[in-house]
C-alpha cells in the first residue's frame, strides 16, 4: 500500500473521499486510494458486488460496498443481487449466510479466519443435546453462527427480527441460541419462556451499566443507543435498545445532539460520516474479527478469485430452509 499517489489516482478517488474526510485524515488517504481505484475496476472486470457489514472501516463501508447493512440487511440483499461474484467484507458466518441464500454464485470471503465468538461458542452436536433435553422445543437460532448449526434449527432470526421470530412460534417455550444477553433481553420484553446458551459477543458483552453512568456523567445530555447483544443491566441503563440497523433509523429520526452507540467501534464512525452535526462519543470497542477484513485483502481476493465459501450440501438444505422461515415472517 503506497503512503503517496499519482495526480490522476487522487482525481478519482477524490468524490470518495469526500465522503469520508470528516473521519479519514487527509494524510491517510492515499494508503487507501490505490486499493480502492484497483477494487472499483476489479468489480466491473468480475461482475462482482461487495456486500459490507456496518462494522466495517468507513473506507470499507462508505467507499468500496455496494450493499450495506446489518445481518438481516444483507441476507435480504443477497437474494436480490445480480452480479455473479459476492464479495462479503464481514466474518464467515455471515459469507455462509449469503452463500446459503445464492447457492449458484460465488461467495468469497477476504479472510477465511474471520470468525466470530459466538459463533464459536456452539456447535451442531450441541444443539442436538439441547433437543434431547428439551424434546418438542423448537430452536430459534441467531445469524451468528455457523451453517452446521443452522442446520439442526427451526428457524433463524436476527438481532433486529428475535423478538418477532420467538412470538410468531406460538409457543410457551422456545430454545434461543446461541447468545445469553439476547435471549435474556428479549425474554423480558416477551411472556414467552426462553431456554438461553451461555454464549456472548466479546465485543458487546465488555460494556458494563457502570461504563454508561460514567458517560452521562462526563458528557451531558447524552442520549444512549445500546446494542441488544449487551448485558441486560447494560440495555437497562440505555435510552433505546435495537439492532444496528434500528440504531441508525433512531439517529436519523430523532437527530440527537449527543450520542453514543454502544456497540461495535466503527459502527460511530460509519454513521457519523451521515451526520457530521451530531456529536458522536465513541467508547472504542473493537471486533478483532471484523478488522481482519481489510481493503488489500478484497482487493487480493477480487485479483485472486480466492477464498470461496462452500458448503456441504446435507447441511445447506436444511440450513436455507433455517433461513429463509426468517425470511417469511
Amino acid at each position: 500500500m503506497s503512503l503517496s499517489a499519482s495526480p490522476g489516482l487522487m482525481a478519482r478517488t477524490a468524490p470518495l473521499y469526500d465522503r469520508v474526510k470528516s473521519v479519514i485524515p487527509s494524510i491517510e488517504w492515499p494508503a487507501f486510494a490505490e486499493d480502492i481505484d484497483a477494487i472499483l475496476a476489479l468489480k466491473r472486470e468480475r461482475d462482482a458486488v461487495i456486500l459490507a457489514h456496518n462494522y466495517q472501516t468507513p473506507e470499507i463501508f462508505h467507499c468500496v460496498a455496494d450493499i450495506v447493512g446489518d445481518s438481516l440487511a444483507l441476507a435480504r440483499e443477497a437474494m436480490k443481487v445480480d452480479a455473479g461474484v459476492i464479495v462479503l467484507a464481514g466474518v464467515h458466518f455471515m459469507a455462509e449466510t449469503a452463500k446459503l441464500l445464492n447457492p449458484a454464485k460465488r461467495v468469497l470471503i477476504p479472510d477465511p479466519g474471520a470468525g466470530c465468538s459466538l459463533a464459536a461458542s456452539i456447535t451442531a452436536a450441541d444443539v442436538r443435546l439441547l433437543r434431547q433435553r428439551y424434546p418438542g422445543v423448537p430452536v430459534v437460532t441467531y445469524v451468528n453462527t455457523s451453517a452446521t448449526v443452522k442446520a439442526e434449527s427451526d428457524i433463524c432470526c436476527t438481532s433486529g427480527n428475535a423478538k418477532k421470530i420467538v412470538e410468531s412460534l406460538g409457543v410457551p417455550k422456545v430454545i434461543m441460541l446461541p447468545d445469553e444477553y439476547l435471549a435474556q433481553n428479549i425474554a423480558a420484553e416477551t411472556g414467552v419462556e426462553i431456554v438461553t446458551w451461555a454464549g456472548h459477543c466479546e465485543v458487546h458483552e465488555r460494556f458494563t451499566a457502570q461504563d454508561i453512568r460514567q458517560l452521562r456523567a462526563g458528557h451531558p445530555g447524552l442520549v444512549v443507543l445500546a446494542h441488544p447483544e449487551c448485558p441486560p443491566e447494560v440495555v437497562g441503563e440505555s435510552d433505546f435498545t435495537g439492532s444496528t440497523a434500528a440504531m441508525i433509523d433512531y439517529v436519523d429520526a430523532k437527530r440527537p445532539a449527543r450520542v453514543v452507540l454502544v456497540t461495535e467501534c466503527s459502527m460511530s464512525d460509519n454513521v457519523a460520516v451521515q451526520h457530521p452535526e451530531i456529536e458522536f462519543i465513541r467508547p472504542c470497542n473493537l471486533c478483532p474479527h471484523m478488522k481482519q477484513i481489510t481493503l488489500p485483502k478484497i482487493r487480493r481476493t477480487l485479483e485472486t478469485m480466492q477464498h470461496e465459501v462452500t458448503i456441504d450440501p446435507a447441511v445447506a438444505a436444511p440450513a436455507r430452509r433455517a433461513v429463509e422461515r426468517m425470511l417469511e415472517i
